[in-house]
């Protein structure tokens, strides 16, 4: 009876999304996906959720074989697990099997296990928050504002560290937990990740020492960060921007549960701002090559010979135009002949004679024609052998 306990005990238990599996003794659990993740799944978080009435100690791994292998790795990290009543393990939807080992700390210890599939606004928000620092790093980089928000931010979580790292100095070199703390930052991380989880009963319990703890650490980081004031090297402010932009990314991808999706995210967002420039330079051009077909084409320039012969016709024609106009009724006889020096010529053009007299015709070619060059031509060969 005791082997058959045991065998029952040990034996696994397939999961189900929505059932609730309430049990007494140390069980091995494995949920077996069979559905392809869809792109309305973004957003979506899937989580095995462990109740339990005491203290359990709960490992997750990927397949049922290793629950059964010994690993001396398994035994030291069961050692570092954390032993809650209350857990989650996330589920990654792309995975094949996910199975778990629930061992009872106590007897008469029951437990709930319960896997459920659910919008999770955390994941639409670390998306968000990428989204945000992609597309304003090169804004946040200069900002007054972020540079001490971030530098205090970074002094809290490095405190941690620095902090750890002081009681590796004083703990005993042969102490077990000397050999813990010098383990490198996966322990450490550790610790910030289950400070994390409990920072709800560390603020109820320990309120006092939390707010005297970030009051002086935070002043400590803002002196700091005063005494070098923000960015003012056009290179270190340019670093900056492209961490942020790189860390914006990174969020964007981390926030998006469906990888295709979020691939193609990132390429719209690089796409989206570094061709910003290039599209402005394109619909430039599109423009100049539709402003050149709509214009028309600029007018041909006349020949000299042309300007000569157009001269004449329009001359001939706006003369014809004034006769016409002094033969009509009404035109002023009396008023224009009282106004102009030699009436006689005047009535002589206005019958059909020439407007201008012969002797006008001579001085004009002087002055304007063919007589003005010669007599240009002469001055000028005489200035040059005056010189």
């Amino acid at each position: 009876s005791a082997l058959c306990c045991t065998e029952a005990e040990e034996s696994v238990i397939p999961l189900h999304e929505g059932h609730a599996y309430h049990r007494s003794a140390s069980h091995h659990f494995c949920y077996t996906n069979t559905r392809v993740p869809q792109w309305h799944d973004i957003w979506t978080r899937m989580q095995i959720r462990i109740n339990s009435s005491q203290m359990i100690r709960v490992t997750q791994v990927d397949s049922e074989e290793e629950l059964e292998e010994f690993s001396v790795w398994n035994v030291v990290f069961s050692f570092l697990k954390e032993k809650l009543n209350d857990t989650s393990i996330d589920v990654d939807l792309y995975s094949n099997k996910t199975c778990l080992k629930v061992e009872l700390l106590e007897a008469d210890t029951t437990y709930c296990v319960v896997l459920f599939r659910r919008f999770d606004p955390k994941l639409f928000l670390v998306f968000f928050l990428g989204l945000l620092l992609f597309f304003c790093g090169d804004m946040l980089s200069r900002s007054q504002l972020f540079y001490y928000s971030a530098g205090i931010s970074f002094g809290l979580v490095a405190s941690l560290l620095i902090l750890i790292y002081m009681m590796s100095k004083v703990m005993p070199k042969k102490s077990p937990v000397y050999f813990l703390l010098v383990g490198g930052w996966s322990f450490s991380l550790y610790l910030l990740q289950l400070i994390f989880k409990n920072l709800q009963e560390i603020c109820r319990s320990y309120w006092r020492y939390l707010i005297g703890y970030l009051l002086l650490m935070g002043f400590v980081s803002f002196s700091v960060c005063y005494k070098y004031g923000p960015l003012e090297n056009e290179r270190s402010i340019n670093l900056l921007s492209w961490a942020l932009q790189l860390l914006g990314l990174l969020l964007m991808y981390s926030g998006i549960q469906i990888h295709p999706i979020a691939l193609a995210f990132v390429v719209i967002a690089v796409c989206s701002k570094n061709l910003d420039y290039p599209m402005h330079w394109a619909f430039a051009a599109y423009r100049r090559v539709q402003s050149a077909r709509l214009k028309p084409s600029p007018p041909r320039l006349l020949t000299e010979e042309e300007y000569q012969v157009q001269g004449k016709v329009e001359t001939g024609k706006a003369l014809e135009e004034l006769r016409n106009y002094c033969r009509s009724p009404d035109f002023s006889a009396w008023t224009a002949v009282s106004r102009i020096q030699s009436p006689k010529r005047f009535a002589d053009f206005v019958g059909g004679a020439c407007h201008i007299t012969p002797n006008e015709v001579f001085v004009h070619e002087q002055e304007y024609g063919l007589g003005r060059i010669f007599l240009e031509d002469q001055l000028f060969e005489e200035e040059e052998e005056d010189e």
